[in-house]
């Protein structure tokens, strides 16, 4: 294969919130366009929800010869957060090859989620992957990888009990005030926030 895939990120099991926070790209195609201009990649695209912030990047291998993939990429991101790289070096976790498509797949499927099932994930995923097309970021490769993950995900859903029931992290918190509190009917409550996750909590109060 001539080609080498990487996947370089950070989600809640590697890194707390003030990290997560910190790392957040708020806008992925600058960051994107950006970081293919400063390493020797033919694809990218990035993904950043409250969870995970996670890289996927596409090289020549003869190009990217002796170049340090994962290190140019966190240094990349750490410039445009401007946060420190030794907290990347420790918090980010890097998978190449096989482990880089089988990773992608679980995400995809929602089995590395906070809450395992949850749906949100493929919908932002699906985002992330539209707007690189658009830009140009997104060719060949990533197209294949993508749209099979999207197949799997499916497969995931359709042929397991994972999505019998209504999952999500913001279902999850509202039941667990109801363990707490008993019947939520007649009490306020306060969401901090103005994000997908609170939008979510308020429809299940």
């Amino acid at each position: 294969m001539d080609k080498k895939i990487y996947l370089i990120g950070l989600n809640h099991r590697s890194a707390g919130v003030d990290i997560r926070e910190k790392f957040a790209l708020t806008n992925l195609t600058e960051f994107e366009t950006g970081l293919l201009g400063a390493c020797r990649l033919r694809e990218v695209m990035a993904l950043s929800t409250c969870n995970r912030v996670e890289i996927l990047a596409i090289a020549d291998e003869a190009s990217c010869r002796g170049v340090d993939i994962p290190e140019t990429v966190r240094r990349h991101w750490a410039a445009c957060c401007q946060g420190p790289m030794e907290d990347l070096r420790q918090h980010t976790y890097v998978h190449e090859g096989l482990d880089a498509v089988t990773h992608l797949f679980c995400v995809a499927a929602s089995l590395d989620s906070m809450v395992m099932g949850e749906p949100q994930i493929l919908g932002q995923l699906k985002n992330a992957y539209r707007k690189a097309v658009e830009h140009g970021t997104a060719k060949v490769i990533t197209n294949r990888l993508l749209h099979k993950a999207f197949s799997v995900a499916k497969r995931v859903r359709t042929e397991t009990a994972i999505a019998s029931s209504a999952v999500s992290i913001s279902y999850a918190a509202v039941e667990l005030a109801k363990k707490i509190f008993g019947e939520l009917t007649g009490k306020s409550a306060m969401l901090i926030g103005a994000g997908e996750m609170a939008e979510l909590a308020a429809t299940h109060l």
